[in-house]
């Protein structure tokens, strides 16, 4: 039995849309997460030792954004998509079986260039699905939930991760991260792609190239590629502080996961009304920036723990802002070179991310981490007006 053309799209975009949520909730379902921090603790590792751990996992990220997005271009986005679990999988798997330094150092360097290969070629193979299905009006709706499901899957790893942990220890809960991570390489395979490799494997750099000129020679794009780090990259360093925030307010330690688990929730349902929320303008997003920023200030400046629902306000709003900002960048992208561009602008939000952190180290010194939070929120305020003068 063969489909009609009218039912061809539709099942077509419903394979797409279910493989990318699967895709995105295990990708980020890995109760590791909650207690990699402790298990660095637990195994000796000194606080600057884990920070160095930090810095190395960004770099190699930062180094390898850019040629992995010219890769991706050039040969099978898919291939990218599930190769990196993989590489994350033996990444954890030496995390508990050889808990040391040199291990988890290993981990994050395969961690880092995971996630390098999967930003770019998640995002390109998505849209130029969309559009071989005429459907390329959905992709903030399903970027959205996505992401949405991702957010989903990082709330269910922090109540995972306790029960699993307290039956066997780190060793449970790695092979329950690896299993996760082979799970995802699998889902990654079902995905779609209807496009023939630029280059084969072996016109990366050419890629690069014709990417970068078309940055050069188009205003919009440029523009487009900028707001995506502009957006992005404040609140998402300022996330990886949230706990502390959190502990500022005197909750007992018990409690911190489930004011975090608040935060998240605004978060998710930032990611959700992206559908809808496309229609905003230049003014609508830059107003959307001033009261996300506003919440933040207020809701960290408090002090309190009510005030953290502004706190989950604004990182909703931020949420929000940030896939708006990548569906900008790729309506404004030509079919060649997509990868690459998503992963220039992933660059600049990786770079723009650690500055943001040496910033926050120097200023948490001297003050209050609520503070330092409400201190960054007015960068908002600047990125704001300069969107609204935009348009």
């Amino acid at each position: 039995m063969t489909l009609s053309p009218s039912r061809a799209p539709a099942a077509g975009l419903r394979r797409l849309a279910a493989t990318l949520y699967g895709y995105a909730f295990l990708d980020d379902f890995v109760l590791l997460y909650p207690v990699y921090a402790l298990l660095f603790a637990d195994t000796g590792l000194s606080i600057w030792q884990t920070s160095s751990l930090f810095a190395l996992w960004s770099l190699t990220g930062v180094l390898l954004e850019v040629p992995s997005g010219a890769w991706a271009d050039a040969v099978s986005r898919r291939l990218l998509l599930w190769l990196g679990p993989l590489l994350t999988s033996v990444g954890f798997a030496l995390w508990v079986l050889l808990p040391s330094y040199p291990a988890f150092a290993a981990g994050f360097v395969l961690w880092g260039i995971r996630g390098a290969l999967g930003s770019g070629a998640l995002e390109a193979l998505v849209y130029e699905e969309l559009v071989r299905l005429g459907a390329a009006d959905r992709y903030a709706r399903l970027m959205g939930r996505a992401r949405a499901a991702g957010l989903l899957a990082v709330m269910a790893a922090m109540g995972g991760a306790g029960p699993v942990f307290g039956y066997g220890g780190y060793p449970a809960v790695g092979a329950a991260s690896v299993l996760v991570c082979l799970l995802t390489a699998a889902v990654a395979t079902r995905f779609p792609e209807h496009r023939t490799p630029s280059g084969g494997g072996t016109g990366w750099a050419a890629t690069l190239r014709a990417g970068l000129a078309a940055v050069r020679a188009g205003r919009s794009l440029r523009r487009a590629l900028l707001l995506v780090p502009a957006v992005g990259a404040v609140w998402g360093a300022l996330d990886e502080y949230t706990p502390l925030l959190v502990r500022e307010t005197g909750v007992p330690d018990a409690e911190v996961p489930l004011l975090l688990l608040l935060i998240w929730t605004g978060a998710t349902a930032g990611s959700l009304a992206a559908g809808p929320a496309e229609r905003l303008g230049d003014r609508g997003l830059a107003w959307l920036l001033v009261g996300s920023a506003v919440a933040l200030a207020a809701g960290a400046g408090a002090g309190t723990p009510a005030a953290l629902v502004l706190v989950a306000v604004a990182f909703g709003g931020f949420q929000l802002a940030t896939v708006l900002a990548d569906v900008r960048l790729q309506h404004r992208i030509e079919d060649a070179g997509r990868a690459t561009l998503t992963s220039v602008a992933s660059l600049g939000t990786g770079l723009a991310t650690v500055l943001v952190y040496a910033g926050y180290a120097a200023v948490a010194s001297h003050a209050a981490h609520g503070t330092v939070f409400a201190l960054f929120a007015l960068v908002y305020v600047g990125t704001a007006v300069a969107v609204a003068r935009r348009g």
